[in-house]
């Protein structure tokens, strides 16, 4: 029985990743199928991911699967060929990464999840199969231009606040579960309207527009392959771009630059900044944008209590760090109140 899992540790594997000169290429997928045995559908598709020299995160329920990997260059081909074998994925759309340097992921990661996007949706009548209608790069352009047309971004205000499409609605909360009832909720008025929904690759906004029906909204659009796509449709067929800034994205780059405008701030110092860190403590790992300048007077950290941490002595941080939970360790809104003064008080 071949080994289902790795062996290596993610810190050597990440070395290995940067050394390694493979020309790798990044892409992601989604459909939502019925897996009638996720499970046994998870390790088959581990063997050949494995086989075929694939990193990344694949996430399989009985709804369906999401994947964003890397793949050997040299074995595209090869792998299109097996993943189209799988009937319904057959003929699935690949978003190639826009700005891709081929590190993007370190360790092939195939998981079982009660959903392949985290809904909070109980309602048994929801139906995945009534969904909105495509719009592709162009016709977004074109239905944009009519001042009726609502945008709505279904992704984090971490995302948003980096980059996102002209005139776009953020729904400001953390998570999709939060956000799918709050889009509903702040629409009431513009039932008439065409709502246009968007998110990275495709697969938030799918779920978002059918919930939007569900809930008895009639003009319900959601963006073809996401931002990803859009970008490489817009430059592919030379349209006008309407997406400002850098794509966020859930690899180890962090961002897709997409237009050269920044136009969110660091965190620390307001300056104009749009790169996403993690903070190097390893009791924080706070997800926060970052200068150039703070991240050299902070040394990568997000905090004076943070700073101070990471010159103490190993044995004393490992002390210290037994039974941190970090969770989902990212700036917020509350975090913004504390980053500021932190810094201020060096």
């Amino acid at each position: 029985m071949p080994v289902l899992h790795n062996r290596v540790s993610r810190k050597e594997l990440k070395e290995l990743v940067q050394q390694d000169p493979t020309p790798r290429t990044t892409i992601s997928f989604y459909c939502y199928f019925k897996i009638e045995e996720p499970k046994k559908f998870r390790d088959e598709l581990f063997i050949r991911m494995k086989e075929l020299g694939v990193f990344g995160r694949i996430y399989l329920a009985e709804e369906g699967i999401n994947a964003q990997i890397s793949v050997p260059t040299a074995n595209m081909e090869a792998f299109r060929t097996y993943l189209y074998s799988i009937e319904p994925l057959n003929g699935i759309r690949l978003n190639i990464a826009v700005d891709d340097d081929g590190k993007s992921f370190y360790v092939l990661d195939v998981k079982v999840r009660p959903l392949i996007v985290a809904d909070g949706i109980t309602d048994p009548d929801f139906d995945m199969a009534n969904k909105g209608k495509y719009v592709n790069a162009e016709e977004f352009n074109a239905l944009t231009n009519d001042p009726d047309t609502i945008v709505i971004d279904m992704r984090n205000h971490y995302e948003f606040e980096v980059g996102h499409f002209e005139n776009a609605i953020e729904v400001p909360s953390d998570t999709f579960r939060e956000q799918l009832p709050m889009a509903a909720d702040m629409m009431n008025e513009s039932r008439e309207k065409n709502i246009i929904m968007y998110c990275t690759g495709g697969i938030r906004c799918e779920k978002a527009s059918a919930y939007m029906l569900h809930k008895g909204f009639k003009n319900v659009f959601h963006l073809e392959g996401g931002i990803i796509h859009y970008t490489n449709m817009v430059k592919a067929k030379g349209l006008p771009n309407k997406f400002h800034g850098k794509n966020f994205v859930f690899d180890q780059r962090l961002g897709e630059r997409i237009t050269d405008e920044v136009i969110a701030r660091c965190h620390q110092c307001g300056k104009p900044a749009d790169t996403h860190v993690n903070c190097v403590n390893d009791a924080c790992h706070l997800l926060f944008i970052q200068c150039d300048e703070c991240k050299e007077k902070m040394e990568g950290t997000c905090s004076k209590e943070c700073l101070d941490f990471i010159h103490l002595p190993e044995e004393q941080q490992k002390e210290l760090r037994k039974g941190t939970d970090k969770g989902r360790n990212i700036f917020n809104k509350a975090s913004s109140r504390k980053l500021r003064p932190r810094l201020d008080s060096l």
